[in-house]
């Protein structure tokens, strides 16, 4: 008996001695030293760091902002500067943090007590997987999958793929034309706060052979040509040993340019940053920058700043300067100080500004008329040049002469004031007429750029010039001349078709290159909206599964986008015509969806600009010369807010058939919208039929009515079009119709995202989960819904003509 219970407390101790070894082992801190974080280990109060000693990933604060808990996971140099934050947007605030890998490989931040995470990569494995991530010398942090010996399977995601406002030599700024990445640097909201600032540098995506500086999307700043290593407004600097330069890259797959460094290379200062002011430091010297032209690129401003007002911030009043209460607002929290002068300069009441906030972000303005008191108010002040006013002789002098300004402009106003209205009721007419042409002209030249008519070179007096001009959205402004020339004066011969914007010409410029011409009607306020939203959004996206917007012309009151020429038409030219789809075999129709594929990605994930198209359809899709596929007509598109995982719209507009449920009935925008039309194309694309309108009561006769049946009776073969005639691959077209099931879900949240559609396409070995119940019938109506019709009208190039119903 003795020995019976001997053993079973001698067993029971050595289970409760290996679950807690287990337990122990299974997730365990970092040793000091360890360049490499692997999946029973975790990164906590510890460090990470490069096998050269030079880099180190750890958690940690801002050096002045230790007070406010504020935790950042970042790999910083030994020379004290962070080459790359993980959640620059999203500081943790309390409790401590850990980073660890999952047994299926996703690369998170734990918070909370492990209740929350911060995900940097999410794995789709459906079964565990062997991973590792490693700090190299470079300073990149690279998360691999292993295989079972140890050797490298696959680089699963990168730090160099998401870097914040630095670069160093091996990284690249550019883009990758066949996944949509952008390579970008991105500037901090000030010195302090690494939150996204205002400022990004990129390619530029029209000449590709320039590095380029956007504000908030505008043009700020060219480096000029690239030649021999470097460029006209920017060059590396080299020094004592060290030889640096940037090299150029470009092919079918991607356009980059990298900065590098050779010759016994200083890594604490090889680097290039780009600071909150929009200006590149470092290894690099930069030329064409003054008070009132930066980079090359005329900034704007009211004409009450014509007379020694810039944008420079090096005049600061002392800090013992006590303000009157200025005027601040929640939107104003967040902006970078030079984001505040820009607000500042624009406002012609405004003559100082300031940051709110210890870190220098944030905004304060003041307008004319404060006056500054003597006491300890402990930041700096900025006052516009020549509106100065504190207290003294030169405040009273000045209000003196603005309350004499005042009186006289109060007298003459009365006289001014009784003219204006008796030619107001002689000529009420025509001056409605004429105030209502120069609406329509603002409103166009709003779109092109120019601050004026009268200062345009369009309406004036001279000889009107053949010259193309650009915008500052990068885009060409086209001269009515030029594209009368090119269209043959709008001959008939070179007419491609008609639609409810007006006729679409073909057409050829000087230079060879041929195009396309939306002409919009001139008689008509139809489409005035769809056409400044295209030229502004589609000008600041580039990827080679989109449509080329070269530019529009505004002369004479025309409204004109001139595209690319598509000489293979639309998809639906081809799809739905039972002569031309034989020209679609399965290969071609294959790479069709995966060439719309990576255009959505693009506009949803990669673009700067997050864009639902809410138009997506056959008829929008355009073919090049090799029946490469090209997303087209962004006059619907919207910009989706980052943060933001939907909104809500009372325009509803797109066509009948592709509109997801929560959009048509609700009005509720996001991803998943595009998402659903995708479902309903690759239906489409899959059996040559278009599907009809999802809200008719005889939904077996709709296309997705008739996938949902034939996939639940296990005869989803029989929706493939006749004409392949078994030619197909079929395990790639049920796995193609099993994806575009899952797209066309009745609940938003149950489909996946255009980046999970690229995954799935992928490889076959990615199991995909069973759709649930698709979008077959609405469950109320809204009488707010006016959507645009699809009237079968297939585009003739590359100008998508679709009829916009009343609103």
């Amino acid at each position: 008996m003795g020995t019976m219970l001997m053993d079973f407390f001698g067993r029971a101790l050595l289970f409760l001695t290996l679950t807690f070894t287990l337990n122990f082992t299974s997730l365990q801190c970092l040793k000091p030293g360890d360049d490499t974080l692997m999946q029973r280990d975790y990164l906590g109060l510890g460090t990470l760091t490069s096998a050269s000693q030079f880099y180190s990933l750890r958690f940690t604060r801002m050096a002045h902002d230790h007070n406010s808990g504020r935790v950042y996971l970042g790999i910083t140099s030994s020379a004290g500067w962070f080459l790359w934050l993980a959640n620059q947007n999203t500081p943790l605030l309390k409790g401590q943090a850990k980073l660890v890998i999952d047994d299926y490989g996703s690369l998170k931040i734990m918070y909370h007590n492990d209740k929350e995470a911060i995900v940097l990569y999410s794995s789709q494995a459906e079964q565990k997987i062997n991973a590792s991530a490693t700090l190299l010398n470079t300073g990149n942090f690279v998360l691999h999958q292993m295989n079972t010996d140890g050797t490298v399977k696959q680089v699963l995601w990168q730090s160099y793929d998401h870097r914040n406002y630095i670069m160093v030599p091996g990284m690249r700024v550019g883009f990758n034309k066949l996944t949509g990445q952008n390579w970008t640097l991105t500037s901090w909201t000030s010195e302090n706060t690494p939150a996204t600032g205002s400022f990004t540098l990129g390619v530029d995506p029209n000449s590709k052979e320039q590095l380029v500086i956007w504000w908030n999307g505008t043009l700020y700043w060219t480096s000029g040509p690239f030649s021999d290593g470097s460029f006209s407004n920017l060059n590396a600097t080299s020094g004592r040993n060290i030889n640096t330069y940037f090299t150029y890259v470009s092919n079918e797959n991607e356009t980059y340019f990298s900065f590098n460094s050779t010759s016994s290379p200083s890594p604490y200062l090889d680097y290039i940053g780009l600071n909150p002011f929009g200006q590149l430091y470092g290894r690099v010297s930069v030329s064409c920058r003054s008070a009132r032209v930066r980079g090359c690129v005329a900034q704007s401003f009211p004409t009450c700043r014509n007379q020694g007002a810039y944008l420079s911030i090096t005049n600061p009043q002392s800090g013992n300067m006590s303000p009157p209460k200025g005027y601040k607002n929640k939107e104003y929290d967040k902006l970078s100080l030079h984001d505040c002068g820009v607000k500042c300069l624009n406002n012609c009441s405004c003559f100082a500004f300031s940051h709110t906030n210890d870190d220098n972000s944030g905004c304060q303005i003041w307008s004319r008329g404060s006056k500054f008191a003597s006491s300890n108010y402990g930041r700096p002040i900025y006052f516009i040049p020549g509106n100065i006013t504190t207290n003294g002789g030169k405040s009273k002098a000045n209000m003196r002469k603005l309350w004499i300004e005042s009186v006289i402009g109060g007298a003459l106003l009365i006289p001014v004031s009784a003219i204006v209205f008796y030619v107001l009721w002689l000529w009420r007419k025509h001056i409605i007429e004429a105030k209502q042409k120069w609406k329509r002209k603002k409103m166009l030249y709003d779109i092109g750029g120019i601050a004026t008519p009268s200062q345009s070179p369009v309406y004036s007096k001279r000889k009107r010039s053949k010259k193309i001009h650009t915008t500052k959205y990068g885009m060409h402004m086209f001269s009515f001349e030029s594209i009368e020339s090119a269209t043959d004066n709008f001959s008939s011969a070179n007419k491609l078709g008609e639609g409810g914007f007006g006729p679409v010409y073909k057409g050829q410029l000087l230079d060879g290159r041929e195009i396309a011409i939306k002409r919009l009607s001139t008689s008509s306020w139809q489409g005035l909206t769809e056409f400044k939203n295209e030229v502004k959004l589609i000008a600041k996206l580039q990827h080679t599964n989109l449509v080329k917007l070269h530019g529009f012309c505004i002369e004479r009151e025309e409204r004109m986008l001139i595209y690319e020429y598509m000489p293979n038409k639309s998809l639906d030219f081809y799809l739905f015509d039972s002569k031309n789809k034989i020209l679609l075999d399965w290969k071609r129709r294959l790479g069709i969806i995966q060439g719309i594929t990576r255009g959505i990605v693009y506009l949803h994930t990669y673009s700067r600009l997050t864009v639902i198209h809410r138009d997506l359809k056959p008829s929008n899709i355009l073919l090049d010369s090799d029946m490469n596929p090209k997303i087209s007509d962004f006059g619907l598109a919207r910009i989706f807010g980052l943060k933001e995982s939907k909104q809500n719209t009372n325009r509803v507009v797109g066509t009948y058939g592709y509109m997801s449920p929560e959009y048509a009935l609700n009005g509720i925008v996001s991803p998943k919208i595009d998402v659903f039309s995708f479902g309903v194309m690759v239906l489409e694309i899959i059996s040559g039929k278009k599907n009809a309108s999802i809200y008719a009561s005889d939904y077996p006769h709709s296309l997705l009515g008739r996938a949902w049946e034939l996939w639940n009776t296990g005869k989803a073969l029989e929706l493939i079009d006749p004409i392949l005639n078994g030619s197909c691959d079929v395990n790639e077209v049920l796995r193609c119709i099993h994806i575009s099931l899952l797209c066309v879900q009745d609940q938003a949240e149950d489909r996946p995202t255009m980046s999970d559609v690229v995954f799935f396409l992928s490889g076959e070995a990615i199991q995909l989960a069973r759709p649930k119940q698709l979008a077959l019938f609405p469950h109320k109506k809204n009488k707010s819904i006016c959507p645009i019709i699809d009237q079968n009208v297939h585009s003739i190039n590359s100008v998508t003509i679709s009829t916009l119903s009343a609103r």
